[in-house]
């Protein structure tokens, strides 16, 4: 998959990354329940932190940490938000700055 910047993107394609640093600060997680065309970048059932992006909840995306680190725009009706216990929270967190 090639990680481009999406200055303003023109459609709901997804599975880009902005490749630039950052700093895991989001409190939000979210499960994907449809990966149909990611199976290599999403497992179903499996818990994802979401980053802030207020562009890409706009248009209906969600920014995510995905297993190598690096953060990807996916469409939102991918995933449901849930909420975790905070022993959970931590543990996803520190999981993520991997």
């Amino acid at each position: 998959m090639k990680r481009t910047v999406s200055a303003r993107k023109s459609s709901s394609a997804k599975g880009t990354s902005t490749g630039r640093p950052r700093r895991v600060t989001a409190q939000r997680f979210a499960v994907c329940v449809r990966n149909d065309g990611y199976e290599a970048s999403l497992e179903r059932n499996k818990i994802y932190t979401v980053l802030p992006d207020e562009e890409a909840e706009r248009d209906g995306d969600l920014r995510v940490i995905d297993e190598s680190g690096e953060d990807y725009l996916f469409a939102g009706d991918r995933f449901v938000a849930i909420e975790v216990p905070a022993a959970i929270r931590s543990s996803l967190l520190k999981a993520a700055r991997r």
